[in-house]
């Protein structure tokens, strides 16, 4: 039985390893390789958390704002639970109205997840489908007050 154990630890470890491996690969596969970026590459994005605590970080053209919160380690509870693959709400976003007005089309994909959201509101979006352009440099977002995510009942920012 111990053994039993043993190998489907391993195996646990081998998938967890193999899914690493595999996002490692699809990001050097939409990004291309690892580079520093140029000052007209740079996004600057203020993202005010569910406390109200501001956090600034650089993105480049072309990563989505999911990105830029996970590779920035930006400290906001739950956000992009499904990595990016439209499978969840958790990178839900509100946006200014004047920077709302500009962003791409919202596929019918994105507005099926938004429609899980908590605090959805006519300017909500998803993180992971919001792709930096240059002139989003300086925009803030809002993180809502709450999140749906499955893995908790509802995540809840200190003021609520």
């Amino acid at each position: 039985m111990a053994a039993a154990g043993r190998l489907l630890a391993s195996s646990r470890c081998l998938l967890a390893q193999s899914r690493l491996v595999a996002a490692a690969a699809h990001r050097a596969v939409w990004r291309g390789p690892a580079r520093s970026f140029s000052s007209e590459d740079k996004v600057t994005v203020k993202f005010i958390n569910r406390d109200g605590d501001t956090m600034v970080a650089d993105g480049k053209v072309g990563e989505s704002l999911l990105d830029v919160v996970v590779e920035k380690n930006l400290d906001i509870d739950g956000f992009g639970a499904c990595e990016g693959t439209l499978a969840c709400s958790t990178c839900h976003l509100i946006f200014d109205d004047d920077i709302f007005q500009k962003l791409d089309k919202i596929t019918d994909e994105e507005m099926d997840m938004l429609d899980l959201a908590y605090g959805l509101t006519e300017r909500s979006r998803l993180g992971c489908q919001i792709c930096l352009k240059k002139w989003m440099d300086g925009m803030t977002v809002r993180v809502p007050e709450a999140v749906a995510d499955v893995r908790q009942t509802v995540d809840m920012g200190k003021n609520s």
